[in-house]
């Protein structure tokens, strides 16, 4: 049967222009040592894709858009499905060391995808030898798929049902989810007919819609009204310009364990909010250095998984909201700006910062396609896009045990998404095996030395490590104040003798020497 899009996933298509491709990418490195007889070859890796390719539906399907997007575009069937026309392999120019890979990596992100085809692709790095903490013989995954047919939750399934969960081959997914039929393209007539029937039915459904949600509505626009509108609160900085086509990466790692250390710290405190608080605590160091920082905090926004706990991950396509939050660079103290951002997210999770955005999710679920479709490239073209945030940070959590590829053990995880106009910074958070990766998507322009932010993550991530809760200086505090007291009280007992004798018991307070010396 006919599948189409739904209008957020059909949004990631309208949206896209030459410097802003809305694909998001997976960078796995692989170890072959665990393969059998010790290495894996681009044959062995394409044997082993094309046997998963059932494990989920974007794998054999294609787009079938319609003429001036009148209406959402379906999938339908790739009649020319060709595996290896989706797969490529090279090796790391020399010197063949981290900076290479970042540069490789990036003028992949940077290519735009074959959107005549299924929307995903694979390509093969080599060569990644004199990369420190990287295993010799190791190869790299890029894995791009169209954020039209993914989520972040959607996304890393599929990478987990292309996975197994030992060298032997045993899928992480037994059972993959029964392969839809999706038949051919619509005729012109049919295709007319349903984006005709669409588009009555749509102001109907809209209108619906829209009372039902109008006591949420009108709340969320007082509070926008109130707060100065949706610019309110974002400070103006080097990452709210138009992004161009050239874009760059970089990217760090830390323990889970030692995330969850800092988590101790603040009661309350979850994994987002130390993530939010490392990337807030970098951000404040490298404007800094550029003397570039402003009074007031810089704002992300982050996603919101609108799939709850029945969700199926299984299920391609986009169900995500978003809320935005203080990263408060304002605040020097990294265990004070975990707290701020604990105490922020604590209310916002639920409703208040996140329901304007799924209002408008919802409501555009009833938008024409030819609607949607113009309003989209205007709202998010260099003119006319709004400053409404700052940057993006995404934490997808991840399987925590060890994943192989025809043999090989992934050993390292890290993941990339589209930047916008007014949005020139993105930081992917997927954890992987007992790590998280902090991994940076920039635009060469915005941010030429990428390098050195990624090395304030680190530091910023080492404050958290090595700072102390204040708890533990307040007991210390109130040790003190204690002993004070007492020399009150006799000077209380004292106001009764002479004028001339009001000395003594200030001579006898100095003579204990006790309190004053301290």
């Amino acid at each position: 049967m006919l599948k189409q899009l739904s209008a957020q996933d059909a949004q990631f298509l309208y949206t896209q222009t030459a410097n802003n491709l809305t694909h998001i990418m997976g960078v796995y490195i692989y170890d072959p040592a665990t393969a059998p007889g010790g290495f894996v070859r681009f044959k062995d890796i394409i044997r082993h894709v094309e046997s998963r390719v059932d494990t989920s539906p974007l794998f054999k399907r294609r787009l079938h858009r319609l003429p001036f997007d009148m209406d959402h575009p379906y999938w339908v069937e790739d009649e020319h499905f060709d595996i290896e026309a989706h797969m490529s392999h090279a090796r790391l120019p020399e010197p063949g060391d981290w900076r290479q890979f970042c540069i490789a990596v990036a003028r992949w992100f940077s290519k735009p995808m074959d959107m005549n085809r299924p929307l995903w692709d694979i390509y093969i790095i080599e060569g990644l030898d004199r990369i420190p903490g990287i295993p010799k013989g190791s190869f790299a995954m890029l894995h791009r798929v169209h954020h039209a047919a993914v989520d972040g939750a959607s996304g890393a399934h599929a990478f987990i049902a292309m996975s197994d969960i030992d060298a032997n081959g045993t899928p992480a997914i037994a059972e993959p989810p029964p392969v839809e039929e999706l038949g051919k393209a619509p005729s012109s007539a049919e295709t007319l007919s349903r984006a005709w029937s669409a588009s009555m039915q749509s102001p109907v459904k809209f209108m619906n819609a829209l009372m039902k949600m109008s006591p949420a509505i009108v709340a969320s626009a007082r509070k926008s009204i109130a707060d100065g509108g949706m610019t309110a609160g974002v400070p103006e900085t080097r990452f709210n310009v138009p992004v161009g086509p050239h874009k760059m990466f970089d990217a760090t790692t830390v323990a889970l364990a030692d995330v969850a250390e800092i988590r101790g710290k603040v009661p309350g405190a979850t994994v987002n909010d130390v993530v939010l608080t490392t990337v807030g605590g970098a951000l404040r160091k490298y404007l800094a250095k550029h003397k570039e920082l402003p009074k007031e905090s810089l704002v992300a926004v982050a996603p919101i998984n609108l799939r709850g706990k029945g969700g199926k991950a299984s299920t391609p396509g986009n169900q995500v909201s978003a809320m935005s939050v203080p990263v408060r660079t304002d605040i020097a103290g990294p265990l004070e700006r975990l707290a701020a951002i604990r105490d922020y997210t604590v209310e916002a999770k639920e409703a208040k910062a996140g329901v304007s955005a799924r209002i408008m999710t919802d409501l555009s679920q009833h938008i024409p396609g030819a609607t949607m479709a113009a309003v989209a490239r205007l709202v998010t073209s260099e003119r006319f896009a709004v400053r409404g945030t700052n940057l993006f940070i995404s934490n997808v959590p991840g399987a925590q045990v060890p994943l192989y590829l025809a043999g090989a053990q992934l050993v390292q995880q890290h993941g990339m998404a589209p930047l916008a106009n007014n949005m020139g910074l993105f930081v992917a958070t997927p954890s992987y095996n007992g790590r998280i990766a902090f991994s940076i998507v920039c635009e060469r322009s915005i941010m030429p030395d990428i390098a050195f932010f990624r090395e304030c993550i680190d530091e910023s991530f080492a404050d958290l490590m090595a700072a102390t809760p204040k708890a533990e200086k307040a007991k210390a505090a109130t040790a003190t104040p204690k002993a004070a007291p007492k020399p009150k009280a006799k000077a209380k007992a004292a106001p009764k003798p002479a004028a001339k004798n009001r000395a003594k018991p200030v001579a006898k307070k100095n003579a204990t020497g006790k309190n004053p010396k301290k």
